[in-house]
């Protein structure tokens, strides 16, 4: 049995929230080659303190993803409202990579060499695949994309997309290209 987890106290709230932002911006400038020193000293916290809040600098990336991830979700549930499936596909697509644009940690951590630890952020990839999966299925199933079209080839798509940025204009055209191909 766990122990319930309580809400932060506002200054514990606080730190976390400078925390993510200095490591956010440490690890898209740096990849992981940012150390927890750096991200204590560019939030203006002790390194203690972002132990406190995270075992280590796996932990703390993770969270990073995890955050984009959750935000990813909440975008993909308003687009899978939308009664036309090609418009939801696009929305959902376009709307990502515009979000994960300005996001150079996110990339990295997906796009890197080394496979992360994403045990802890499990729930949020998952549903985020899940809401994923049922607005490609209704593409597919109005003939909007091609019929073996799956997630799986989402996330080659947006992938490729990210391997592109953060230059707008090659991201975006390497999103019409790859929409040529997949639409039936």
């Amino acid at each position: 049995m766990t122990a319930p987890t309580r809400p932060l106290r506002a200054d514990a709230r606080r730190n976390r929230e400078a925390i993510l932002a200095a490591a956010g911006e440490l690890f898209g400038e740096q990849g992981d080659e940012a150390q927890i020193e750096e991200v204590a000293a560019r939030a203006g916290l002790g390194v203690g303190t972002v132990y406190r809040h995270f075992a280590d600098k796996q932990a703390l990336l993770a969270a990073i993803v995890g955050r984009r991830f959750e935000a990813a979700t909440e975008l993909a549930r308003s687009v899978d409202e939308l009664t036309d499936a090609g418009e939801a596909f696009e929305r959902l697509l376009y709307g990502y990579l515009e979000s994960v644009c300005a996001d150079s940690a996110f990339r990295r951590a997906l796009l890197g060499p080394e496979e992360p630890r994403w045990e802890s952020i499990a729930a949020q990839k998952e549903a985020f695949r899940e809401v994923v999966s049922r607005i490609v299925q209704r593409a597919v199933d109005a003939a909007v994309l091609r019929a073996d079209f799956g997630v799986d080839d989402f996330v080659r798509v947006t992938r490729g997309a990210m391997a592109n940025m953060p230059d707008d204009a090659d991201w975006r055209r390497h999103v019409e290209l790859q929409l040529e191909g997949i639409r039936p």
